[in-house]
């Protein structure tokens, strides 16, 4: 069970470092909405992974149980991500609407550099 968990924190984290680096504003939303699940998948997991174990603590003092810390924070980790992804779609879409494209520019081609001279060169 540990290595499943492992493994997709690992996949999920490294498919959203890898959108961040394209040049374009929607697959960078993408890999950042893929850090934030791999993140809520690291806290989940830290609260004990414990298949078929009540939630809370029984009347015999068992000690094997899940912590719902971590899944409270999780469900709030979600709520906030979803918001911000929400948000920066509308700033991308604004920037989209205003530039025509949705390139990430990380030169000045065309644009006078201080000297005068083309800084596309």
């Amino acid at each position: 069970m540990e290595i499943i968990v492992a493994s997709s924190v690992g996949v999920l984290t490294a498919g959203g470092v890898y959108l961040i680096l394209r040049l374009r504003t929607f697959p960078v939303i993408l890999g950042l909405a893929l850090l934030s699940y791999a993140v809520n998948v690291f806290l989940f997991a830290s609260g004990r992974l414990a298949i078929n174990l009540s939630p809370i603590l029984s009347k015999y003092g068992d000690a094997t149980y899940t912590d719902p810390l971590p899944q409270a924070l999780v469900l709030t980790a979600i709520v906030i991500s979803f918001g911000m992804t929400a948000v920066l779609v509308m700033i991308a879409l604004g920037a989209f609407l205003e530039a025509e494209d949705d390139r990430i520019d990380l030169d000045l081609v065309g644009e006078d550099d201080i000297n005068g001279e083309d800084a596309g060169k």
